[in-house]
């Protein structure tokens, strides 16, 4: 009790230097914490169904959110699905659940835009889905032992840790569940949050939009403030923001300093991303931003006409041919998607999404985005190895020859997400694996060992 006490004031009188030095804000970032935990305590309790005291623990784990738990406190209210969070009685987070659309955090006087849309209607496909089924309704348990060795590693604890927490493996070889796992109380439905796996949701959204004509990654964004004919926004094109080349001051830390966790304190994220100033000219400079991914959010929204139209775009052009059934979208107070993170769903439809860009946009003879897409999304930007909205192998980046060197491929591309969320698509051996967890540790999710031992398994 006493070591808490001391970390408590340790946590207190950092704050205050920060805010004595005038630009740090450590309100905001107390702010920033106690509503990610509430955000994240209320769609883990009511979206995925998971134990709330489970979930508390498992992201007041989180390493820049571990100083926070010590003076923070919660209370689920189950009957209004409402969860609060308190830091020493002086910051509050609260969201509130509505039933599928997530969880909403309370971030003004006013109350937050509504979608109005009927999405039991806009989950019935017009059509049959053109991606057949690629599982029985049962878990797939494998017989190859190799394999299920493999699955046991992923879900193992590091010695002296319980950090790595994964929730849900699933293995697709030739178009067809070939083995998945799940953590008790998780199952095929169980939809689960993805963070930034949701960038390749939006990757996929342009894509369809470019397909049909409607947006060129070439063109300037659309974005109404940098129009004024002084402004070197201008010259920001889609492409810099999905390769997060922008230049904009939207580098992201995670701490609640940075402008991409302030952006989660604003009612119209999109508007706050857009306000950013330009630090390096476009296309010159590489920094990892959800607050692009935001501004891309923002011109989905407007090109296809607003926030139930997108909505109902998702569903139409995405998951219904897809066969995609248990996924959740939210959008921020304003009625933008949140296209940096938040979007929920099963492990099985996470899989169904990778495949999309394993069979290079083109499914049941329907082509939704072109092969030039996925190899657009799939190239290295500068000297990284992330592509646009994905993370590639295709490059010689440290992180890329660090995972073919551990027996990944070259040509393999990835989903990533926050805590060890990953989509990995490896076009060489027609495999897509996904992996959903709560990593918090150093040794990370055992991903990559993961994807190996699962190829080392697998015959051509």
């Amino acid at each position: 009790m006493r070591a808490r006490i001391w970390i408590a004031l340790a946590v207190l009188l950092s704050a205050a230097v920060l805010v004595a030095g005038g630009y740090f804000r450590a309100d905001k970032a107390a702010r920033f914490m106690a509503d990610f935990v509430a955000h994240n305590v209320c769609i883990r309790t009511f979206v995925s169904g998971l134990d709330a005291d489970a979930n508390f623990a498992a992201i007041t784990d989180i390493p820049s959110v571990r100083p926070w738990r010590y003076v923070m406190s919660y209370r689920v209210d189950q009957t209004a699905k409402v969860v609060e969070t308190s830091i020493m009685g002086l910051v509050h987070g609260q969201a509130t659940f509505r039933q599928g659309f997530g969880c909403t955090l309370r971030l003004g006087s006013k109350p937050p835009y509504l979608l109005r849309s009927d999405l039991d209607a806009l989950r019935i496909p017009t059509s049959p889905p053109l991606l057949p089924e690629i599982a029985p309704p049962a878990v797939v348990e494998t017989p190859d032992a190799a394999l299920a060795t493999a699955l046991d590693h992923a879900f193992e604890e590091p010695a002296g840790e319980v950090s790595r927490r994964t929730k849900a493996v699933v293995v697709v070889h030739n178009g067809r569940v070939i083995a998945e796992r799940y953590a008790p109380g998780v199952g095929v439905d169980t939809q689960l949050l993805g963070f930034s796996l949701s960038k390749s949701v939006v990757n996929a959204l342009i894509g369809i939009l470019q397909q049909k004509k409607l947006i060129d990654p070439a063109m300037a964004a659309p974005i109404s403030r940098w129009q004024g004919a002084s402004d070197p926004r201008r010259a920001i094109t889609i492409e810099h923001l999905m390769r997060m080349t922008s230049g904009l001051a939207l580098d992201e830390t995670f701490l609640g300093f940075d402008e991409a966790s302030r952006m989660y304190l604003d009612e119209d994220m999109t508007r706050y991303a857009a306000k950013a100033r330009l630090i390096a000219p476009p296309g010159t400079r590489w920094h990892y931003s959800s607050g692009s991914y935001q501004l891309l959010a923002g011109i989905i929204r407007d090109t296809v006409g607003g926030p139930e139209q997108t909505l109902a775009f998702a569903w139409r052009e995405l998951f219904n041919p897809l066969g995609m059934r248990h996924v959740t979208l939210e959008f921020d107070a304003f009625g933008t998607l949140q296209g940096a993170s938040n979007m929920l769903a099963s492990a099985r439809d996470w899989a169904r999404l990778g495949m999309l860009y394993l069979s290079n946009g083109q499914v049941g003879g329907m082509r939704l985005f072109s092969e030039d897409w996925v190899n657009f999304s799939a190239t290295a930007t500068l000297n990284t190895d992330y592509g646009a909205g994905l993370w590639t192998n295709r490059s010689t980046a440290k992180g890329a020859e660090k995972r073919i060197r551990q027996g990944i491929p070259r040509d393999a591309f990835f989903a990533t997400g926050f805590l060890d969320q990953r989509i990995a698509i490896i076009p060489s051996r027609n495999v897509v694996i996904v992996r959903l967890g709560d990593s918090t540790g150093p040794s990370g999710g055992g991903v990559e060992r993961l994807i190996s031992e699962v190829l080392s398994t697998i015959k051509e």
